[in-house]
């Protein structure tokens, strides 16, 4: 289709061509000027990927995962008595003394002295308590909530709600100071009850919860803050680091499973960004002045007339 399209086009050439639709030329309906296409762009305004640059922001979904290869494998070793709750209980709490004292020094820059950043740690501290006043005393609620369940059918739960976490995390941004999204968030709390729920007693339910929350609650805050104070090179270490650890977690009760799962980790951080950063040569959008053409469709007329 080009600018001699139709048998009237070399007669009209004496009449330039106008792109309206409200009055008659003499031109074919098919015919295109050889200057419609002059202001055409391409890829206006697309972000240009690097290759290390993704490979970095792909090392959140690494690390995440990772985390929830450390929880399982957590429970296993408490659902096997290999682990007691009090070892993991002091373990959640040192880690939370660190983690809590890290975020402060990252969002205050190391200053204790103001009246305002006391507050908030007592504040902290006071729903921290009541947070595990009422876990302590609903353990055995929790403990005895999943007893008319089978066992398979927990599993297949707690299997699909960490998937469901894992899916709908956000990775891309966190509210700040809040823990991640509440699809993502209860999802894992509820795949970390259904797996409590099969710990031999009360106080390893407690225990489990508490590890829940640390892992996919308040980390995630820290984690954040991290890559939005930090230097740049932390986070890549921190997620390394954080991936090795559940690889060599998941190691020690299933070496294949470690395995699949180095290998998952290993696509995903660099085989994945090397794929995308590949296919974006092939991006093509189109911009041009010319307006697009919106179907709207009014169906209520159609319904109300089914309705009568």
């Amino acid at each position: 289709m080009g600018a001699d399209s139709g048998p009237d086009a070399p007669a009209a050439a004496a009449v330039p061509w106008r792109k309206v639709l409200y009055e008659r030329q003499p031109y074919p309906d098919n015919y295109v000027d050889p200057k419609f296409l002059q202001d055409l762009k391409r890829n206006v305004g697309v972000r240009q990927y690097r290759y290390w640059s993704v490979v970095r922001e792909a090392g959140l979904v690494a690390q995440q995962v990772s985390c929830v290869s450390l929880f399982v494998t957590l429970w296993s070793y408490m659902e096997k008595g290999d682990l007691r709750p009090a070892t993991l209980l002091w373990s959640c709490l040192l880690c939370s003394l660190v983690g809590y004292g890290l975020y402060k020094l990252l969002s205050g820059g190391g200053s204790t002295t103001s009246g305002g950043d006391d507050r908030t740690s007592l504040a902290d501290l006071q729903s921290a308590a009541i947070f595990l006043s009422f876990t302590f005393g609903f353990s055995p609620v929790l403990k005895t909530l999943t007893e008319a369940v089978s066992t398979d059918t927990v599993y297949a739960m707690s299997c699909v709600m960490l998937l469901a976490h894992l899916i709908s995390f956000p990775y891309d941004s966190q509210p700040e100071p809040s823990p991640p999204g509440s699809l993502s968030l209860n999802a894992a709390l509820f795949a970390s009850v259904c797996l409590a729920s099969r710990l031999p007693g009360a106080l390893h339910t407690f225990a489990m919860l508490t590890c829940a929350l640390l892992v996919f609650a308040l980390w995630p805050c820290v984690l954040h803050r991290l890559r939005e104070k930090a230097p740049r090179w932390t986070f890549p270490c921190i997620a390394a680091l954080v991936s090795c650890g559940g690889v060599a977690s998941l190691a020690s009760l299933w070496p294949a499973g470690a395995l699949l799962l180095s290998l998952g980790l290993g696509t995903l951080t660099l085989v994945c960004p090397l794929l995308l950063v590949r296919l974006q040569r092939h991006k093509d959008n189109i911009q041009g002045p010319w307006d697009e053409a919106e179907i709207r469709e009014d169906l209520s007329h159609d319904l109300s007339h089914f309705l009568s």
